[in-house]
């Protein structure tokens, strides 16, 4: 039998159902891609660990990451100085930051593995499905953020140290062959193919779920490259064509491989590195972590700074708002008293606008959050609700969204409507964060009233309607995703930190320490500079 070569040890640890970590594994630099060895491993057992611990970059890294591009955290500057300053000022940014999402290659790598497992009989048809699924799913991320990377040439270990870079527009078309042809194999459903059963720790074995993952993730890739020209314009077109008629995601994936509260290894890595221990003691990060005063006043309904910037929401308070963040006792523009979100102003310090010297009450984490609509009285009923409902790999709000957008934009491909999709999107989030079912039908209608928030003006105004909710429903759940798609929209309008040192945020990362280091012939030579304007280093959807 063909031995792995890859496998990360948290790959292992599927066998003892949970690998979770409670570390922002951004700090790790020497995360070496094309370094990982591994013994001989069946599918079955590979692909638990495989699928948990990509999702805990994801639940850590790619949530703090995301929601600090967004401007939807900030720092509690109270009791932590110079809270997340490399975030803000934007300044010192080179390859030591975020080398984590980078680190996502070892994950992605388990499931090239299975992909090439041995499968002259087909029993491992429907695993190596998944991993197509998976793999494009992350790589994707790789791509969108970094641009040209090692793929061709990729997850081979000691057979290749050195990987080619390979253009970031063909690896986008092999990852959507890659969706296709994990279609193929479910349609086909060989007899032979074993069920996964509970080894698949998102659909237990459903393949028609994994089918319709498989064309949202594709339509995401296709969303993406809305700005292109040309060939690959005419490549979206007829790749959008073949989504036709097809089914997407309409509920919450959840990864889940038993997440209890015996261990912190056992736990949900999402309410580990964001709320609370296994043993119910608050973490670092609970505390560290506020609202954004960005995030507090466009929820408020622009009452904190009565801002023109924030008109679309002046005078509507959503009703997500004390799921998403905690209420206090916060001030208006007119230095009134109400309960409600209150938060700081990214990079303001004690005494300064934004975070005033008696500002120390702000908005923390949401139950709604870890919780739902979940009745619950104690930490301990939050952190066993939250291991029972997994993390959530890709929302429903966001395909929701992703079908709005693809309605509006080809309504000959995509003929269902739009605006239902998009209401959908925002009640779903509103669901899934236990937000009234009541206040939320009122919000939505109030909202269409106001261009670039609810579903009304010119179709620019509704696309920026779209992300600015989907701005909103991202936060805290995968906003990492919702800082490219601001990249490639520029909605919502999203400030700066008051110590900013550029201009405009990043349009994308640089290269980790390890790769100059172990791969120095192959990867491509840039510049701090060179993430912050649009050049041959831009990932390729966002150069025009």
């Amino acid at each position: 039998m063909k031995k792995n070569k890859f496998i990360t040890a948290l790959s292992i640890v599927a066998l003892s159902v949970a690998a979770t970590s409670c570390s922002n594994d951004y700090l790790d630099v020497n995360d070496n891609p094309n370094a990982i060895q591994a013994e001989a491993i069946t599918p079955d057992l590979m692909l638990p660990g495989a699928v948990s611990t990509a999702y805990r970059t994801q639940a850590n890294t790619m949530v703090q990451f995301g929601n600090l591009m967004m401007n939807s955290w900030a720092g509690n500057t109270y009791s932590f100085g110079g809270a997340f300053s490399r975030e803000f000022n934007l300044g010192s940014i080179d390859n030591t930051f975020y080398t984590g999402i980078w680190g996502l290659y070892p994950r992605i790598a388990n499931f090239a593995q299975i992909e090439i497992y041995p499968n002259a009989d087909h029993k491992q048809d429907n695993y190596i499905a998944i991993a197509k699924v998976m793999k494009a799913y992350y790589m994707q991320y790789i791509v969108d953020l970094y641009g040209d990377a090692p793929y061709s040439e990729a997850f081979k270990g000691r057979d290749n140290m050195t990987p080619k870079y390979d253009q970031d527009s063909e690896i986008y078309k092999k990852l959507i062959t890659s969706l296709e042809e994990a279609n193929a194999i479910i349609a086909a459903g060989n007899a032979n193919a074993e069920d996964p059963g509970a080894a698949d720790i998102i659909f237990h074995g459903d393949m028609t779920k994994w089918e319709k993952l498989s064309n949202t993730i594709k339509l995401r890739m296709l969303v993406r490259m809305s700005k292109v020209t040309g060939d690959l314009a005419v490549y979206r077109d007829a790749k959008l064509q073949t989504l036709s008629g097809a089914a997407f995601i309409d509920e919450e994936v959840v990864v889940n491989p038993g997440y209890s509260a015996s261990t912190d290894d056992q736990m949900n890595p999402y309410i580990l590195t964001w709320a609370r221990t296994s043993a119910g003691t608050q973490v670092q990060n609970y505390g560290l972590v506020v609202a954004s005063e960005h995030m507090a006043n466009a929820l408020e309904g622009n009452v904190i700074l009565n801002d023109a910037n924030y008109s679309k929401f002046t005078g509507l308070k959503d009703p997500r708002r004390s799921r998403l963040f905690t209420n206090v006792t916060s001030v208006d523009s007119n230095g009134n008293a109400f309960t409600g979100l209150k938060g700081i102003r990214q990079g303001a310090v004690p005494g300064q606008p934004g975070a005033p010297i008696s500002n120390t009450n702000t908005s923390k984490l949401g139950i709604g959050n870890f919780a739902g609509s979940a009745t619950v009285a104690t930490w301990t009923d939050v952190i066993d609700v939250n291991n029972t409902r997994g993390g959530v790999l890709m929302s429903s709000a966001e395909s929701n969204f992703l079908q709005a957008e693809a309605a509006l934009r080809w309504p000959s491909v995509f003929t269902f409507s739009p605006q239902t999709k998009f209401e959908a999107a925002i009640r779903s989030n509103a669901v899934w964060i236990g937000a009234n079912a009541a206040a939320t039908t009122t919000y939505i209608t109030a909202a269409n009233a106001r261009p670039g928030l609810g579903w009304t003006g010119s179709t620019q105004q509704k696309i920026e309607a779209i992300m600015t909710q989907k701005w909103i429903a991202l936060t805290n759940v995968n906003p990492t995703e919702m800082f490219i798609e601001y990249n490639r929209t520029g909605y919502p309008w999203t400030p700066l930190a008051v110590t900013a040192q550029q201009v405009n945020k990043p349009y994308r990362l640089i290269y980790p320490f390890s790769e100059y280091a172990a791969n120095a012939a192959n990867v491509p030579n840039m510049s701090a500079a060179d993430i912050f304007v649009k050049n041959q280093l831009t990932p390729f959807w966002n150069q025009n």
